[in-house]
């Protein structure tokens, strides 16, 4: 299968989400990726719920299309194999707490001396520079201290972690755009590079209006239920059939068409819904008028009217829905079924990236413990029957 990563190989020693979540997009790319996972236990994720079989979907999911060997780095036989392996590849993904593979003498500085075309790309809760660099840090403490979590819920509630793990994801998803940039760079010039991202950070960045907000006013933002800071009518509101409905009128143009199925033509010309700043500042004598019109309709009525105009308009889905929806699981192909071992035929979430010449594409289901070492230790690195075997005996692999 031809793919735009074909030809570049990753040594991949990450865990859990962040990091196996970039090294996901990569080798759906097609590029070779090595999972390096610790002897009889393997990434913590093998033992998160649910599980199918006994065994882990969330691993399952996040680990497609790689290669899975075991090596402990604790050994000095396993550093000295781990880097002979670093000399072969072009892209290296951690995410260690920083400090710990300097401990261990593989450090940027140390394998960039190996491979001076290294990528070497990390995630961490807080990045590798600064006073909080050694602390530990997950999505939670990435959604919390980035201002997210301040800003996420209703008014009169608590402080509201996302659903999702976004500083995971978003961390993940940060990281592989930077180590492609890095390849980029060391294809032309021959010198690699360490990318460095911290979850906290990622979704700082991601903060964009909500920080300038207070940066350029000095009004700290606060929660506001599912509207919106720049624009109005852009929300949730509550139908006759007791569903919600997403309105997002994000300029005036939309605004107007909303105002005439309304029946309501009239506020077009109210000073104070006229323009889109009048909205926002006037958003709780607005709500109220859109409300007795939604709350008039069944929520299909609205979306399939709103829709018509081309005003964005949505449901609300639960994840079942999405599942069945024609859009997102049929014509985008978001779930697919594919053949695990152990499992059998499980669907689950395909990749996002949609490319017209290298399709990303599911290959190959995640990897078994240690399932590739035979094939990767003897061809990757040249090493004999009775070598490989030796490694197993001396519980190195």
């Amino acid at each position: 299968m031809n793919g735009a990563l074909n030809g570049v190989k990753v040594l991949d020693l990450s865990r859990v989400l962040a990091g196996p979540f970039c090294t996901m997009m990569l080798a759906d790319m097609g590029a070779d990726v090595i999972k390096v996972e610790m002897p009889g236990k393997g990434d913590d994720s093998r033992a998160f719920p649910p599980y199918v079989n006994d065994e882990s979907v969330y691993f399952m999911n996040m680990n497609r299309n790689k290669r899975g060997i075991t090596l402990n780095l604790k050994s000095e036989q396993g550093k000295e194999v781990f880097r002979k392996l670093v000399k072969e590849v072009d892209i290296l993904i951690e995410n260690y707490r920083p400090g710990t593979m300097e401990k261990m003498g593989l450090g940027y500085e140390e394998l960039k001396k190996l491979n001076p075309k290294l990528v070497y790309g990390c995630v961490s809760g807080f990045g590798h520079t600064g006073p909080y660099s050694k602390r530990a840090g997950y999505d939670i403490v990435g959604q919390g201290m980035s201002g997210l979590m301040s800003v996420t819920g209703w008014a009169d509630g608590p402080a509201t972690r996302c659903g999702a793990p976004m500083s995971d994801v978003m961390g993940g998803i940060s990281l592989c755009a930077g180590v492609l940039g890095a390849l980029h760079y060391a294809t032309t010039t021959g010198i690699g590079q360490k990318v460095d991202i911290a979850l906290v950070d990622t979704l700082v960045a991601s903060m964009q209006n909500i920080n300038m907000i207070y940066l350029a006013t000095g009004r700290l933002p606060q929660r506001i239920g599912n509207r919106y800071e720049s624009s109005y009518p852009y929300d949730t509101f509550p139908c006759k059939d007791g569903t919600d409905v997403v309105i997002g009128c994000a300029n005036d143009k939309f605004f107007y068409i909303l105002c005439d199925f309304m029946g309501k033509p009239e506020l077009k010309e109210d000073p104070r819904f006229a323009k889109n700043a009048d909205r926002v500042k006037n958003h709780e004598l607005l709500r109220p008028i859109v409300m007795e019109w939604t709350l008039s309709q069944d929520s299909n009525t609205v979306v399939d009217l709103l829709l018509s105009k081309g005003v964005p308009t949505c449901p609300i889905y639960n994840i079942e829905q999405v599942t069945q929806d024609p859009q997102i699981a049929g014509a985008r192909e978001m779930f697919i079924e594919r053949e695990y071992p152990n499992v059998g035929n499980l669907k689950v979430t395909n990749t996002h990236i949609k490319m017209s010449e290298t399709k990303p594409c599911f290959r190959t289901p995640s990897p078994l413990l240690g399932q590739h070492n035979h094939e990767v230790f003897s061809q990757v690195l040249g090493m004999s029957e009775a070598e490989i075997a030796a490694m197993a005996e001396n519980h190195v692999i």
